[in-house]
């Protein structure tokens, strides 16, 4: 094995501690009791549907975006959380503990 080859091993797993450490830092939270909850392709109520939550999922927040404004048991809010690619669910429904981002801005 030469130097070039144990190099890119030890890269590889650095990577790969850095990657678990991200993974460890997401948050979970919980949707409102007794709510299904609509997940869509993008931040507002204009965008399609692509699941529906069970009652009772926590959901975490990789990053918030704002978009349309949704009333629901946790206020009114334009605040929507990107719960994975491409899905999107309104804060409203999240109970989050705040009123306001509790993730960094979606890019």
């Amino acid at each position: 094995m030469s130097v070039d080859r144990v190099e890119e091993a030890e890269n590889v797993g650095a990577s790969e501690a850095v990657a678990t450490a991200a993974a460890v830092a997401v948050t979970y939270y919980p949707i409102a009791p007794g709510v299904r909850l609509n997940v869509r392709s993008g931040p507002g109520t204009g965008y399609s549907v692509v699941r529906v939550l069970a009652e009772g999922a926590k959901v975490p927040i990789y990053c918030q975006t704002p978009g349309t404004t949704v009333s629901g048991p946790y206020g009114t809010s334009n605040i929507w959380d990107n719960i994975g690619g491409g899905e999107y669910v309104s804060d409203s429904y999240v109970h989050t503990g705040s009123d306001g981002y509790v993730a960094s801005r979606c890019s």
